[in-house]
């Protein structure tokens, strides 16, 4: 396969309305994102530096999750999001017990 004619096809969820009883919950997703994010780096030799540096292995974001700039958690809140659409869209319930 030609990774040139790669195009991604995420499952179209702009009809799912996320019920607000899930804002918690996306959050909490969101925040274990960076986490895994940040582990993933780490345990590739990452540290955390002022500026991105892909040769000295430094990344800004290597801090927790509440002293991200609100860009940064975007990100994350976005994943988060669109998983939990996804998971509505295909069918499933999703409640606390």
């Amino acid at each position: 396969m030609n990774i040139n004619n790669y195009k991604p096809k995420p499952v179209d969820v702009s009809d799912v309305e996320l019920p607000e009883s899930l804002n918690e919950l996306f959050e909490q997703i969101a925040e274990n994102v960076h986490e895994v994010w940040s582990c993933g780096r780490m345990n590739d030799g990452w540290v955390y530096g002022p500026e991105r540096d892909d040769e000295m292995k430094t990344h800004p974001c290597l801090v927790p999750y509440v002293e991200l700039d609100e860009k940064e958690k975007e990100y994350d809140r976005n994943t988060a999001i669109n998983t939990l659409k996804l998971i509505i869209k295909l069918g499933y319930n999703i409640e606390k017990r």
